[in-house]
């Protein structure tokens, strides 16, 4: 992904229509999708429950698109953090082998210790993560965006037939 595709996306999540509770929201379920791995089945359950709470879908996608380079460097802290649970700590080997032998619950892959270090880091940063990026959302459309409204450029593009024709066939 190009730097100006990531700031195109930044720009559309920030200015989208939502409230910065639910531009917050996505950015912060999006950041599961970033930081675990790709084919994790719980990523799945994330994009339901996004179209379920009616979270700003352009911040899941800016969020997923964030996290995925962080969600790389961080590999070997969750792999820390989740062998730590799997394999050091003998007084939960019952409740993982519960889960490995339940039907739904061993389709997670929880027994991988990636997926399940990413899980829980993600877990204890949602709330900080969703607290920051509404934060950051109420400031940017408080200060930023009035001086980006002036920009020339900004109002060359806002003006143009192809803004125009963007706009009748944006979802509202």
């Amino acid at each position: 992904m190009t730097l100006i595709v990531l700031i195109r996306k930044l720009l559309k999540a920030l200015n989208s229509d939502g409230t910065p509770g639910q531009v917050a929201a996505g950015i912060a379920l999006g950041a599961l999708l970033g930081l675990s791995p790709l084919f994790s089945p719980h990523n799945l359950l994330i994009v339901a429950l996004a179209f379920l709470l009616q979270v700003s879908l352009p911040g899941l996608f800016l969020g997923w698109a964030l996290f995925v380079p962080l969600g790389f460097l961080l590999d070997p802290l969750f792999d820390t953090v989740g062998g730590w649970l799997l394999l050091d700590q003998s007084g939960l080997v019952p409740v993982w082998t519960a889960w490995y032998n339940a039907p739904v619950i061993a389709l997670t892959n929880f027994n991988n210790t990636i997926v399940l270090g990413s899980f829980l880091v993600w877990l204890v940063l949602f709330v900080p993560l969703f607290l920051l990026a509404r934060a950051g959302v109420v400031r940017y459309r408080a200060r930023v965006y009035p001086r980006l409204a002036r920009l020339k450029v900004f109002q060359a593009v806002k003006g143009s037939k192809a803004y125009d024709l963007y706009r009748l066939f944006r979802p509202e």
